[in-house]
């Protein structure tokens, strides 16, 4: 039985690792392992702008793939914390009962839709900037 309020902070939690993916669907499939590519490729840019500097344009070319990547899957923690229990229950619970505990929204469930709203929207505010702040730079 897949537990939202679990599923809700794996997404959140690991969700560029594709970790939710193996809880909610059984195994690793193909997106799975295609969601690690544009966080590998951010954290390089994270490691290449430690190492170089900022003023290396590779790096600034792939660091917001990192924010993106963190922005979606707590966007996509918010989706699987906003569905109903009928729909949770027919999706990754199919034959249980339509209002089974497990679909529920709890108050752990509650407190990780607003984690992931407020830090998905930081990570992504703070993405935009820097990609513009670096457009400006060098582009104009």
């Amino acid at each position: 039985m897949k537990n939202k309020t679990l599923a809700v902070w794996l997404t959140f939690l690991t969700g560029p690792l594709g970790l939710h993916r193996l809880y909610l669907y059984g195994r690793y499939g193909l997106w799975s392992w295609l969601t690690l590519l544009p966080v590998l490729l951010g954290a390089y840019g994270v490691l290449r702008a430690r190492n170089i500097s900022l003023d290396d344009q590779l790096s600034w070319v792939l660091i917001p793939l990192l924010g993106l990547s963190i922005s979606a899957y707590a966007l996509r923690a918010i989706v699987y914390g906003l569905q109903s229990a009928p729909d949770w229950n027919a999706r990754f619970n199919p034959g249980d009962d339509p209002e089974s505990p497990a679909g529920q929204t709890r108050t752990l469930t509650v407190f990780g839709l607003g984690t992931a709203l407020l830090v998905g929207t930081g990570v992504l505010m703070a993405t935009i900037a820097f990609s513009f702040q670096r457009i400006f730079e060098y582009g104009g």
